[in-house]
């Protein structure tokens, strides 16, 4: 067998516990059923991430990559701002819809790194990212899109990432995705009356 790059060989493990743990949930993964998951071997496992804080930080930001490269390509200007920000928002639950198991995933590892001593960082983390990633959407919307805020960029991009993740979490324990669609269209609406002209 060919040997892998180790950046290669880190995706392959990395999308190989997002399978495991989505499976089987965080705490019964194990780096022997990662391993396992992956066709690797255990040493390969610990070469490549040399601790369980290392490789769910990889997951989060890998299962944030899944999606906010989808939500990317759809804010590609459309006829009005709203239509443009309605179809990053519908690219997003698209992805919510299509892989509900990766967005209870991401739950999960925040209540495990709470929980875990010396772990809490990654959760902080987790949320800064989320965060962190709206602000730079916003920032490409108003560069391609011409546009000024009436509120600064962090305090939209902070209110619309707890208004997705408290949705998201709403759609997986109801499954309502009707009600979802009309909130989301709501928070389109408010977002597109913060432009200034």
């Amino acid at each position: 067998m060919a040997r892998k790059p180790s950046a290669e060989r880190r995706r392959q493990l990395t999308e190989a516990a997002i399978r495991a743990m989505t499976r089987d949930g965080v705490p019964r993964t194990t780096t022997r059923s990662i391993a396992a998951e992956a066709g690797v071997s255990l040493s390969v496992f610990h070469y490549c991430f040399d601790s369980k804080q290392a490789l769910i930080e990889s997951v989060i930001t890998t299962i944030m990559d899944h999606y906010v490269g989808v939500v990317r390509e759809a804010i590609q200007p459309q006829d009005t701002l709203q239509e443009t920000i309605r179809a990053g928002f519908r690219a997003y639950w698209d992805h919510v819809a299509a892989h509900p198991g990766e967005h209870m995933l991401t739950y999960e590892l925040t209540q495990y790194a709470l929980r875990e001593p010396g772990f809490a960082h990654l959760a902080r983390r987790q949320y800064e990212l989320y965060a962190d990633t709206y602000a730079q959407l916003l920032e490409q919307l108003r560069e391609t899109m011409g546009f000024e805020l009436s509120v600064p960029v962090p305090v939209l991009a902070r209110y619309l990432a707890t208004v997705t993740d408290g949705l998201t979490l709403n759609f997986l324990a109801l499954g309502d995705e009707k009600a979802c669609a009309e909130i989301l269209d709501m928070v389109t609406g408010h977002v597109a009356a913060l432009v200034r002209v």
